[in-house]
């Protein structure tokens, strides 16, 4: 199959417009209609010739991401439900403007971006990998979902039937904790991340990006000596190997002390801080007896704690901590004198906890009962 132009970097489209012996300014117009409009078809990049457009189409792909269902919550949190072009499910999220999330002044639009169809990783509360594991996502499908809700935005807030038009981008901030385990799909996350990094490409700064996972020790140690400059989440949902074994069965591969090496290293490298991502499961990680070690951890690695409160999956047995039990792990780590935050979670009424939509959605149409609907 041809490769996607939007997995390929300036570098390699000025070179292939070198070999075709194509002014080099042809590129800029091309990455213009690419991550400014978020074209879908060859027709719409006016500006170019039409032999190019013709040459262009029999040397590269043009995609983006089917968008199948989308569920809008009551304070704006939006879910897209992607079909990709294999037919596989996967979600995004958009998430509006949250002071202090991970850390930053304010994240005016955020995106939650998935990794792979599935998760190998089998973390006990998660819908994600209810199905198992099918594939690691590419390049263009990372970048895709970016584009698409791009292209999304501009559809819906524009008049008329015309195709969107370049204008202000609405997504500033990314985190990649979506469906998957985002370091097990290592260089096919990172080549996206730089793509949409780039000043040329999806101009989201380094430090505006969140990778998250579920404690990929040697990743970790890689993600250390990138020179990318992104920000590193760790779901790390319990402060002892006893609770995430329970949970998450990564830790009995890499567990505490082994994610807490890699940490260090990672630290050392980057002189980072991170984030610590603790979803509150009611009668498994919320007694205040967890506060102590978790408060530890926190300060050996300098991290803040954000607290969420955990979204129901229909077919699993966990719940959410009652609200004044929430507050009550709040209160007990801030005297602790570490920093955290309690996320009075967004997009509950909307299948929020990650792959539910895509799981349901799944269900229904091999029941031969799933309408799509946008």
């Amino acid at each position: 199959m041809n490769p996607d132009l939007r997995s390929q970097t300036r570098e390699e489209l000025t070179e292939r417009f070198a070999e075709w012996n194509e002014p080099s300014y042809r590129v800029g117009q091309l990455l213009d209609w690419i991550y400014a409009r978020s074209v879908r078809h060859w027709e719409e990049m006016t500006n170019l010739p039409k032999p190019l457009r013709a040459r262009l189409e029999q040397h590269y792909s043009l995609t983006l991401p089917q968008l199948v269902r989308r569920q809008g919550a009551r304070d704006t949190t939006q879910k897209f439900l992607w079909r990709l072009t294999d037919q596989s499910l996967i979600e995004s999220v958009l998430i509006p403007a949250n002071p202090a999330l991970y850390g930053a002044a304010s994240d005016r639009h955020t995106l939650c971006l998935s990794t792979q169809v599935g998760c190998a990783y089998g973390c006990r509360f998660c819908a994600s990998g209810m199905d198992g594991w099918k594939r690691n996502l590419q390049v263009e499908e990372i970048v895709g979902q970016v584009l698409a809700v791009e292209r999304w935005h501009r559809e819906t807030t524009q008049s008329g039937g015309s195709a969107p038009g370049k204008g202000s981008r609405l997504i500033d901030n990314l985190v990649v904790m979506g469906m998957g385990e985002p370091l097990a799909n290592y260089d096919h996350l990172l080549q996206a991340l730089k793509l949409l990094n780039a000043s040329w490409g999806g101009g989201i700064g380094a430090r505006k990006i969140t990778v998250s996972t579920s404690g990929l020790a040697p990743q970790i140690r890689r993600l250390a000596d990138e020179p990318l400059q992104v920000r590193l989440a760790v779901s790390l949902h319990g402060a002892t190997d006893e609770v995430r074994n329970r949970i998450m069965p990564v830790n009995r591969k890499y567990p505490l002390k082994v994610l807490g090496e890699a940490l260090e290293f990672y630290q050392s490298r980057k002189g980072r801080l991170v984030t610590f991502e603790y979803i509150l499961i009611a009668g498994v990680n919320d007694g205040l007896e967890q506060v102590k070690p978790l408060a530890e951890l926190a300060r050996r690695f300098h991290a803040k704690i954000n607290l969420i409160p955990y979204n129901r999956v229909e077919g699993l047995p966990w719940n959410r901590p009652a609200e004044p039990a929430q507050e009550a792990f709040l209160a007990a780590l801030e005297r602790q004198k570490v920093a955290a935050t309690l996320r009075r979670e967004k997009g509950h009424d909307i299948d929020a906890a990650c792959g539910q939509l895509r799981l349901r959605t799944e269900r229904e149409l091999a029941a031969g009962s799933g309408d799509e609907r946008n």
